[in-house]
């Protein structure tokens, strides 16, 4: 019986288990005992800090200085990630002004990337999509980014639409449950069967992607 990994299930690979163990998931028990107290960790998402100038919220914080437009975003996601225990990353652009290195930190449970001087966030971002052995979804209006991503078997999910969906969960209390999952996941299957003709019908990709958007 395999006792220590986890490699065997969708979606993990040998990134993510590391990332397991470090949070002292070291076996099922420890596994399961933070599935029951709610301490797993959601979707995988990766944001481009692009959102704070497409957002009226973030860009009156931005005015101020670019680091209150970051330190406004941060603390939002913060708040969201406690809701939905989702795993987040953000990507900030370093390419005009940055450091000559990429840098990491971890700041309110949020993951932070600053690309490097000379390179943009999108490249991060890209590389990423196309590096990972778990399925994400990247956050990103940017036409070519969402193009790579879903070339790559990702799914993508435009800023302004995201910002709608976190800020609807933040203002009210997150009552959705199993029934309501079942609820919704008829409601697509009920939709997908009106639909006749394969020239309307979801692709696979596009189904795995509208599964993890409602479940945001």
């Amino acid at each position: 019986m395999l006792r220590n990994t986890f490699i065997h299930l969708p979606g993990i690979g040998p990134h993510r288990e590391r990332w397991l163990w470090d949070r002292g998931c070291l076996d099922w028990d420890g596994f399961l005992s933070a599935a029951d107290a709610g301490e797993m960790p959601g979707h995988a998402l990766k944001l481009q800090a692009a959102l704070i100038r497409q957002s009226i919220k973030f860009r009156r914080f931005e005015r101020q200085s670019l680091e209150a437009g970051r330190r406004a975003l941060i603390e939002w996601l913060s708040q969201y990630r406690r809701l939905k225990h989702h795993r987040i990353t953000v990507v900030f652009d370093g390419w005009a002004g940055g450091s000559p290195h990429q840098e990491r930190d971890y700041l309110s449970g949020i993951e932070l990337i600053y690309s490097g001087l000379g390179v943009k966030a999108d490249e991060i971002i890209k590389e990423i999509a196309a590096s990972t052995d778990e399925e994400i979804l990247v956050i990103s209006s940017d036409r070519e980014i969402t193009s790579f991503a879903r070339r790559r078997g990702q799914a993508t999910l435009a800023s302004p639409e995201f910002e709608m969906i976190v800020n609807k969960s933040l203002m009210k209390p997150d009552f959705k449950g199993i029934q309501d999952e079942e609820d919704d996941e008829e409601k697509y299957a009920r939709r997908d069967a009106v639909k006749k003709g394969p020239s309307r019908r979801l692709s696979r990709a596009r189904k795995r992607a509208e599964a993890k958007i409602r479940k945001l």
